[in-house]
């Protein structure tokens, strides 16, 4: 038997058998399908994270307290806002370099309209060096910041959800029960509201001393410090710790480059993808554990035509070579229609969902080639049952 008669005696014995074949396509399919969307979604949170990393420029350092694993507990910050302008001096670049930021959480309100947004006490350089442009009114000055005034700079959805399509600047909003008054409103910036991170547009900036007032601490959470080149960046960043180890201890902050922290975030959210591929692949070997079973079933059902084949001359490879084609016709399949549905699926995901999904190409081929494998192995044992049948036996099977 040629390899074309091979596969048409298959296909007609799978068409003979529709919803048998149909429901042993099925596990492989939903196999598949999982495989594709899960990397997807994988994928998707991998470049949205560093692509807004990346956004804020290549030559931007990051203060933090604590050692810097990424793997421990969150450090007390011992920064203060004479540690930043300690570290500005020493820097002496052109414009502002240093930047600080404090989190809070405060209920803001206006207009009869509550929400909760981020609210950022911040030094006066944290537009500039965090590349946040103004789309409406001012910024705060330094001074804004030295007399503790109490005024405020809205992120875009925070404006466009308390005034509506009312221009905010000159009007007033109430942090936790203290009225500041709107001066500017930041640009857009997009890509929030994911599980991933806070919306970055549905913040609040206020002057640093401002906002340790009202939060009741004289703590900076982050220090933000933009190098005047990328060829200068190593030499700024020995600037720097020098600077906070004479202030407050080598061991009590750790900076670090973006690349870093593209690489450490990299890293997790690979193995994230990885294991949401591996968790989805369980569903593929059980699907593979079917077909196998079906199979071993098909050829029970038909130890009799296997007998008769075989003494009209087939060959024990013919018939092994005939159900080991079932089986992968039947992988194969649900893996194409399950490849359509995954795609099809992160495609939804991303348009509906507030959660990023990237189809890459090998995640396709990753699918589509364990399904031709879960087809190969699972469909082995049936077909050198079938093909090791003796034709008199097979012919007096009941």
């Amino acid at each position: 038997m040629n390899l074309r008669e091979a596969f048409r005696v298959a296909g007609q014995a799978l068409v003979a058998n529709r919803l048998r074949s149909a429901l042993t396509t099925l596990g492989v399919l939903i196999g598949v399908m999982s495989v594709v969307l899960l990397v997807a979604i994988g994928q998707g949170a991998r470049q949205e994270i560093t692509g807004a990393i990346e956004g804020l420029g290549s030559n931007l350092l990051f203060v933090l307290p604590g050692d810097g694993d990424f793997g421990a507990g969150p450090s007390r910050s011992r920064f203060t806002l004479d540690d930043i302008e300690a570290v500005e001096r020493e820097l002496r670049g052109p414009g502002r370099q240093v930047a600080a930021s404090t989190v809070g959480g405060e209920p803001i309100q206006a207009e009869g309209v509550r929400l909760n947004a981020t609210v950022l006490a911040v030094s006066a350089g944290y537009p500039e060096v965090l590349d946040r442009e103004i789309a409406r009114g001012l910024a705060f000055s330094e001074s804004d910041v030295t007399t503790s005034r109490r005024v405020a700079v809205l992120g875009a959805s925070t404006a466009e959800d308390l005034f509506d399509t009312q221009d905010p600047v000159g009007r007033t909003v109430t942090i936790s029960g203290v009225q500041f008054r709107v001066v500017g409103v930041l640009s857009r910036i997009g890509g929030g509201g994911t599980p991933f991170g806070p919306d970055q547009d549905r913040t609040v900036l206020i002057p640093a001393s401002t906002g340790q007032r009202l939060f009741g601490t004289d703590r900076v959470d982050s220090i933000f410090v933009r190098a005047t080149s990328t060829a200068t960046i190593e030499q700024e960043r020995s600037t720097v710790e020098r600077v906070l180890a004479q202030r407050i201890g080598e061991d009590e902050f750790s900076v670090i480059s973006q690349d870093e922290i593209i690489g450490v975030v990299g890293d997790i959210l690979q193995i994230l993808t990885i294991v949401l591929g591996a968790i989805a692949g369980i569903s593929l070997l059980v699907g593979g554990v079917g077909v196998s079973n079906i199979m071993l079933v098909s050829v029970s059902e038909r130890t009799r035509e296997i007998g008769l084949r075989k003494a009209l001359g087939a060959r024990t490879r013919d018939i092994t070579l005939q159900f080991l084609l079932e089986a992968m016709a039947l992988t194969v399949l649900g893996g194409v229609v399950g490849l359509a549905l995954g795609i099809g699926g992160a495609q939804l995901v991303a348009a509906l969902a507030p959660v990023p999904a990237a189809v890459t190409w090998w995640s396709i081929a990753l699918a589509l080639g364990v399904s031709v494998g879960v087809g190969l192995v699972f469909g082995v044992l049936p077909a050198r049952r079938a093909g090791r049948l003796d034709p008199v036996e097979a012919l007096r099977h009941d």
